[in-house]
């Protein structure tokens, strides 16, 4: 029984805590271009395998996504996202919903990237902010002109975000719909420009 409890010891440190395994990547995003997603093709582009959205030079009047085609239940996604300069505004939307197709607007959940709302996760056109990330805990951990790693966790009614490792939201949200799209936020406002890159996709089910 000893030597069996180790094992699983064993696996649990191996497996665990290490990266989130990319099962469904490839289906989620293939790193070569933007088949599978939809959004204002002007603003989006792949490049080096990884998503840039650029509202440069001139910036934007209004939010705008890249939306997945497919929508999503329960899942685990994580990447590394840097803000140019640090500057900007972004998120990504979980289990959210087009309401504007010209302009690619979405409502929904979204974890928060940019300014004092790292971590966060906002209601986009849904009700305001869910759950304010501790502002200590982000100023500790983030890297403001650098990729920091971002993880999401969406399981039934429950959402975990972390950066940098840290956890910044883990509870459950009783409004959080049971399926709906993943999209990537340009904010509106002055120019700006986010990648994402590292990008890991695993569906639970």
């Amino acid at each position: 029984m000893r030597l069996l409890g180790f094992a699983i010891f064993a696996m649990v440190l191996a497996f665990g805590t290490g990266p989130l395994r990319a099962d469904d990547t490839k289906e989620f995003f293939n790193g070569q271009n933007l088949e599978g997603w939809q959004g204002l093709e002007r603003y989006w582009s792949v490049k080096d395998g990884a998503i840039i959205g650029s509202t440069e030079p001139n910036g934007i009047a209004f939010n705008t996504f890249l939306c997945s085609k497919k929508q999503y239940g329960d899942f685990e996604l994580s990447f590394k996202v840097r803000l140019k300069g640090g500057k900007g505004n972004s998120g990504v939307q979980i289990r959210s919903e087009i309401f504007d197709k010209e302009k690619f607007a979405v409502k929904g959940p979204q974890c928060d990237i940019g300014d004092v709302y790292w971590g966060s996760l906002y209601g986009e056109h849904f009700g305001g902010m869910m759950k304010a990330a501790d502002k200590e805990t982000v100023t500790r951990v983030l890297k403001k002109d650098d990729f920091n790693d971002y993880f999401i966790k969406c399981v039934g009614k429950h959402v975990t975000i972390k950066i940098n490792g840290a956890v910044t939201v883990d509870q459950e949200f009783p409004n959080l719909p049971p399926t709906g799209i993943i999209a990537w936020q340009l904010h509106s406002g002055g120019p700006m420009e986010v990648t994402f890159k590292d990008i890991r996709f695993k569906e639970l089910k």
